[in-house]
């Protein structure tokens, strides 16, 4: 299926990474279902619990109610395709629609690094500065900082999409189980230098910028608790694990899909190759959830506490 000659009228993309798995097809596309229903109650429910609660109506939960949002946008950029992907036996995807999903997941990821940066700041003013934080960070500061690195966010990958999508195409295969921005743009007849340039600027926007602010409120966070009391080391850690460990998870996700598309990985089974490919876009939005979710203890007293007076309210009705 693949086009030898220019193809820029090309309508599709064929994806190839797909592999013939017979009937357990029906296994998998259940697997990722429940998955995905995980990853969007979750998520939701932690939304809602979240806007509905007053005593949560604080920066550092403003910052986490972004980032849940993030990841049902990204996961819905993914998974209703990857649900009719493996059900299909011909793996095609509309060009219009492959861009569209670049579109989605690209931001979804620039987006997910620029919320956990200013989460590490809203961290580093709570446990550095906490006598100015009150006025330093409030909730509409917290609302400026997400609607400017979502608008950002939108705004910078617009240019790389509209770089990619002028580009003549020699091909339409992808080594891929979905759209991905380089694989495409390999793909081209003409040449891709400027692609290339805006590419590595790209990333360096997407991951290096955002790692400054982390760097610098964790170096501040590290001194306040090495010479801090057990107390303030005690709330550090209780609040800044979370952000840690998503933070790191999903820099491991994204290393290993820039250099799978960049450089030659077969001596790397094809079976890891895909579960790692697609490891940032499932594993974080099911991690963040369950991190931030369950050890961050007023969301978790929250819970309980709509969970106990709704428990008593279904008593209440059947006692009547």
């Amino acid at each position: 299926m693949m086009l030898n000659s220019t193809s820029s009228t090309s309508s599709y993309f064929v994806l190839e990474a797909y592999l013939h798995v017979g009937t357990l097809r029906y296994l998998l596309f259940m697997l990722t279902a429940v998955i995905y229903m995980f990853i969007l109650i979750s998520n939701t429910s932690l939304i809602v619990v979240i806007c509905m609660n007053r005593s949560l109506h604080e920066p550092m939960y403003v910052f986490l109610c972004s980032l849940f949002v993030n990841e049902l946008y990204g996961s819905t950029g993914l998974f209703p395709f990857l649900l009719l992907q493996i059900l299909s036996d011909v793996h095609t995807v509309s060009r219009p629609l492959c861009f569209l999903q670049i579109f989605s997941l690209y931001t979804y990821v620039h987006i997910e690094f620029c919320n956990l940066a200013v989460m590490s700041y809203d961290r580093y003013l709570a446990i550095c500065c906490p006598l100015q934080y009150n006025t330093r960070m409030t909730v509409n500061k917290a609302v400026t900082f997400i609607i400017v690195l979502w608008f950002y966010s939108f705004v910078k990958f617009l240019v790389t999409l509209s770089l990619n999508i002028r580009l003549p195409l020699c091909g339409n295969v992808i080594d891929s189980l979905y759209c991905h921005n380089f694989l495409v743009v390999k793909l081209a007849c003409s040449d891709t230098t400027v692609n290339n340039i805006y590419g590595l600027f790209g990333v360096v926007l997407t991951v290096l910028v955002p790692l400054l602010p982390i760097l610098f409120s964790y170096m501040k966070i590290l001194k306040v608790c090495f010479s801090g009391s057990k107390q303030t080391r005690q709330k550090a850690v209780s609040t800044c694990a979370p952000h840690l460990v998503s933070l790191l998870n999903f820099s491991f996700g994204c290393l290993f899909e820039i250099l799978r598309s960049r450089f030659d990985m077969s001596s790397v089974s094809t079976e890891l190759q895909i579960i790692l490919s697609l490891y940032f876009l499932i594993i974080q939005p099911l991690l963040s959830p369950i991190m931030f979710g369950m050890q961050m203890s007023k969301i978790r007293q929250t819970y309980k506490r709509l969970f106990c007076s709704e428990s008593r309210r279904c008593l209440a009705t059947e006692n009547q």
